[in-house]
């Protein structure tokens, strides 16, 4: 979210996954969102294909002492999952926000309102750029499409905080794991996202559905 640090906090996910399809149908993902293991909240996400690429949708509530958090967000993918337009709601401790961002020539254009001012950014655009509030199970799930179709390189975050700014997203693969989903033995994928200096670490199936994240914040030990 824009204006709002979360640097206070310690915050993993642990997430329940309705298994994802192919990457070319439709998608969705049920989740919960817990701090030190306890459960603090759900986020969930629905990609859905048209004929122009692709709809998301992403919803966050999290609730937990210092913190009431909810957020909203539609998106337009074209056909390679790269961002058309966004619009993102939410709020921050009774603190309301709302972001729209899209392509606008060579920039990316942002409008942010919040705290009832309003401004507006333009951004250096690139075509693998996923818009990524906190939290967003679906801007992680883009986020991992987009590696595994161009082997984790020229990948870049938009984070809508303050004014906005443009990231450079680093990938380091690791070694394939077992896990359990429904009752049954799956390969899982490892990777880990080093974005702006804080690393988040992503669990994925064999057609790279997001698993499981966990977010680590500094100062904190992540469950």
């Amino acid at each position: 979210m824009p204006y709002t640090s979360f640097a206070s906090f310690a915050l993993a996910f642990f997430l329940a996954l309705t298994p994802a399809t192919r990457a070319d149908s439709a998608q969705s993902g049920s989740f919960i969102v817990s701090e030190n293991g306890h459960p603090v909240g759900t986020a969930g996400f629905k990609f859905a294909p048209n004929a122009a690429g692709f709809e998301s949708a992403s919803s966050v509530n999290v609730q937990m002492q210092g913190l009431n958090y909810a957020l909203s967000k539609t998106e337009q993918l074209d056909t390679a999952r790269h961002l058309k337009h966004v619009l993102l709601s939410g709020t921050v401790n009774g603190s309301a926000a709302n972001v729209i961002a899209k392509p606008d020539g060579d920039k990316l254009l942002l409008n942010i309102s919040a705290n009832g001012h309003s401004s507006t950014t333009r951004l250096e655009t690139h075509p693998s750029a996923v818009f990524l509030p906190d939290f967003d199970p679906g801007a992680l799930e883009t986020l991992l499409a987009l590696a595994a179709a161009q082997n984790g390189r020229d990948l870049w975050a938009i984070i809508p905080k303050q004014a906005g700014s443009v990231q450079p997203v680093q990938l380091a693969t690791y070694a394939d794991e077992q896990g359990t989903l429904n009752g049954k033995t799956i390969t899982v994928h490892h990777v880990v996202a080093t974005i702006a200096g804080a690393q988040t670490t992503l669990f994925s199936g064999a057609d790279n559905q997001l698993l499981q994240a966990e977010l680590p914040q500094p100062g904190f030990a992540l469950v």
